[in-house]
């Protein structure tokens, strides 16, 4: 069943992880550079890995979206610099035109840090960018 399910190449559609200008606090977005709205975009987040010999794991969380116009931006959650060691995983899931889009992004541990922040234009503000 599942693989007669077909899963096209999400392209356009990015997750970032920014600092806020004003704060000390970094926040994860789902960004929409394609041509086409999202539909009920279905978000899971979750942390894992292994720091000084021990296995570590945050909740499960879900979020839902309604929809993100195209060249809009939405908020995912704030993420604290506690868990940057973890693999974040963030699991994406939307419709465009009735068609099923699914993609995993995994910041693997140690990606997000300065040197790896770019300009963000959608967010006035630099970030990490996963493709």
């Amino acid at each position: 069943m599942k693989k007669d399910i077909q899963f096209p190449q999400i392209e356009k559609v990015f997750v970032s992880v920014v600092r806020e200008k004003d704060a000390e606090q970094w926040r994860v977005y789902l960004l929409n550079r394609s041509e086409k709205h999202l539909d009920t975009v279905m978000v899971t987040s979750k942390g894992y890995g292994i720091k000084g010999g021990e296995e570590q794991k945050t909740s499960v969380l879900r979020h839902m979206i309604p929809r993100i116009e195209s060249g809009e931006y939405a908020l995912i959650e704030p993420i604290d610099e506690q868990v940057f060691h973890l693999n974040n995983e963030y699991w994406v899931s939307f419709f465009i035109d009735g068609q099923l889009y699914d993609k995993k992004y995994i910041f693997v541990p140690e990606t997000i840090i300065k040197e790896n922040l770019s300009y963000i234009d959608e967010l006035q503000t630099e970030g990490v960018l996963h493709q």
